[in-house]
């Protein structure tokens, strides 16, 4: 692998997160919230509180951009600090596509850099894994980041950078 990095984000003090989405659960009748936001140290902000009544019990955010190419030997890397839970990472080839591919990962209440190989991202839609081959498009054109860990609960996930590896 070389050690190419394309920069998907990175947050700091001058950050527009103006093409970021919040999608919660209120979009099937639950009441969980989210926000996006840039502290005083320049990172970014999802947090907000879960709720699994109504059906519901997630929250999650989106960021789409301009089409990146790809390889499957590709990773994604995200520089984090989480809360200690769990959360999922998704990504689309093409932002119109009705699925995502995603997995999930661990935090630990400390700053961390995760990496996610594009190929070990699954299909799935609606929280239901598809029967379709793992991620192994030639291009990115979306990510999100969600909770959803079956509980009612408050969360916080600092985000500093997100990078693709080549």
């Amino acid at each position: 692998m070389s050690t190419d990095n394309i920069t998907i984000f990175d947050f700091n003090e001058n950050s527009s997160l103006t093409k970021w989405r919040i999608v919660n659960d209120s979009v099937m009748g639950g009441i969980s919230t989210s926000s996006i936001k840039i502290n005083e140290q320049g990172n970014g902000v999802f947090s907000g509180s879960v709720s699994t009544k109504n059906n519901g019990g997630f929250a999650s955010v989106q960021y789409s951009f301009e089409k990146i190419k790809t390889k499957v030997s590709d990773v994604v890397q995200i520089r984090l600090k989480g809360d200690g839970k769990n959360y999922q990472f998704r990504v689309k080839a093409n932002k119109n596509q009705k699925y995502s591919y995603i997995t999930t990962f661990s935090t630990s209440g400390e700053w961390q850099t995760i990496q996610i190989e594009l190929s070990e991202l699954y299909p799935s839609f609606r929280g239901r894994k598809l029967d379709l081959p793992n991620f192994k498009h030639s291009t990115l054109e979306e990510i999100t980041f969600l909770i959803a860990n079956k509980n009612n609960e408050s969360f916080e996930l600092q985000l500093d950078k997100v990078e693709l590896v080549q």
